[in-house]
């Protein structure tokens, strides 16, 4: 696809907007329409006069060729967003109309569709917020239903939060081997077992450095994560001493939620089960992805449907009081059937939390490597997975808490965070949310420096693998120092925020 962007700048959410049409296309961005003979396939021109902005957008292949302008007065609000929005919503409907295929999220790119809709109700009231999402940005009843839903349950988590909290996130990297959906950086146990042992000595040691600033800086610790890769293919011992560092390093009386990954049934065992629970964690993830060995086979995950199911009552039998497991829609070869039978068998076994996410085809992923495409063609299977997992989720009690969508997802839908009263993830919605401050371990992490009451976040990156974060670690730790610097900066306006 070729984009033509005249006289104007807003090329990022229009072109993202192209690609929820065209996700296996390339597209070329053009700041002028070109001497050749190829045809752009959008042509967008923004003409200002004696107040007036006017947009027109064009569409042309060899078989289509349509145009769409509006006409406004400047004045109020905010202009360039409108103008983003009105071109935004005339090269929609002339996508609508070239390929016959409406978006759930209409004219929506964005990774966080609750915080705007937030930010809409504090200014207009819930109900304005749903006709300003459904009027003005194209999103469906359906998907608009469900943002207000998961928005009032994520409320009452966001209040919670104060202007000097903070989370921890710690990562393993490394995981028994590598799905072909995942685009995270991880290593399978494979290539990097001889790592293992250095890094872990290294994550510990950031874990204490990072401790201590937290304390000199007098943050508080919400939420604890650690994630990966899948952090249980440390053996129990690791297991315990990663866990201890965290708790000698960190006061934990404040802490709300300590969740650790245990997403890979093949990792899990009653030894590596009973060190989590020793150490004090609350809440762990056992994902089974899907209940079809087939299709477990399909996607590069090395355990049966049988080993999810034994790992979940080993977590129950040893008393953990919140397990959280995860689904994948839209997963090569799965049908609507096997993903109906994958909920309702985990609904059954009722665990506290259910997340259901979207397939993602993520281009560092291998399915993409391989030159599998999303679909186009009509409704996908994922959107009917989708729906079905609402109504169950809904009838058996779970409610929505938060929502996030990515890039080159299957029919441009969403994934959602479902949970029992009182299980909601805390640490979820904080880190979407960008509710406040995330300090970061490990390789691949990114410490997020929140101002409270803003939209101000500055980030600080870790060395994305295991053998540069081990080559680099000196490096990182200094760049850990700009924390200080950071609330050193924030010193008065906290004081005058905390009365």
């Amino acid at each position: 696809m070729i984009t033509i962007y005249i006289n104007h700048e807003y090329h990022y959410e229009t072109e993202n907007l192209v690609r929820l049409f065209f996700p296996n296309e390339k597209i070329i961005v053009e700041r002028s329409l070109p001497e050749q003979k190829s045809i752009p396939n959008v042509t967008a021109l923004l003409q200002e006069q004696e107040g007036k902005r006017r947009i027109c957008v064009a569409v042309e292949t060899d078989s289509f060729r349509q145009e769409e302008s509006c006409e406004w007065t400047e004045g109020g609000g905010d202009t360039e967003k409108e103008t983003e929005r009105a071109l935004a919503v005339c090269l929609y409907g002339l996508l609508v109309r070239l390929t016959g295929r409406q978006q759930p999220w209409g004219i929506l790119t964005g990774v966080r569709p609750i915080k705007l809709f937030r930010r809409l109700t504090e200014q207009l009231g819930a109900e304005r917020a749903g006709d300003y999402f459904r009027e003005k940005l194209l999103v469906s009843e359906e998907k608009t239903r469900l943002s207000a839903m998961t928005e009032a349950y994520e409320k009452k988590i966001l209040s919670l939060s104060r202007p000097r909290s903070f989370s921890l996130y710690c990562s393993i990297p490394f995981c028994p081997s590598r799905c072909s959906y995942c685009s995270f950086v991880s290593q399978s146990i494979e290539n990097a077992k001889k790592l293992i042992e250095p890094y872990l000595e290294l994550l510990c040691q950031e874990i204490r450095a990072t401790g201590e600033i937290a304390r000199a800086c007098g943050l508080h610790l919400e939420t604890v994560y650690i994630g990966g890769g899948t952090p249980t293919t440390l053996t129990a011992p690791q297991l315990g001493q990663l866990i201890r560092t965290i708790q000698s390093s960190f006061d934990m009386a404040p802490c709300r939620e300590f969740t650790v990954e245990a997403g890979r049934p093949d990792t899990i065992d009653a030894d590596k089960l009973s060190a989590l629970l020793k150490c004090g964690v609350d809440r762990i993830s056992i994902n089974p992805q899907t209940l079809n060995d087939e299709v477990l086979q399909v996607i590069g995950r090395r355990h049966t449907a049988r080993q999810t199911l034994d790992a979940y009552a080993l977590a129950k039998r040893m008393g953990f009081r919140h397990i959280n497991m995860d689904l994948i829609a839209g997963l090569p070869t799965e049908s609507v059937e096997s993903f109906r039978h994958t909920l309702d068998t985990l609904c059954e076994l009722a665990p506290e939390s259910i997340t259901v996410h979207t397939l993602s085809m993520k281009r560092s992923s291998r399915l993409t490597s391989q030159g599998t495409l999303l679909e186009t063609a009509g409704e996908v299977p994922a959107a009917a997975m989708l729906r079905y997992g609402e109504d169950a989720l809904n009838r058996w009690g779970y409610h929505p808490y938060y929502l996030y969508r990515q890039t080159r997802m299957e029919g441009n839908l969403e994934n959602v965070g479902w949970a029992k009263e009182g299980f909601d993830g805390l640490y979820n919605v904080y880190v979407m949310d960008e509710t406040h401050t995330i300090l970061g371990c490990g390789a691949g992490a990114v410490t997020k420096l929140k101002k409270p009451a803003s939209e101000s976040l500055e980030r600080i990156f870790n060395y994305k693998y295991p053998y540069e974060y081990i080559n680099g670690f000196e490096e990182m730790l200094k760049r850990k120092e700009r924390v200080t610097t950071f609330y050193a900066e924030l010193a008065e306006y906290l004081s005058q925020i905390c009365l």
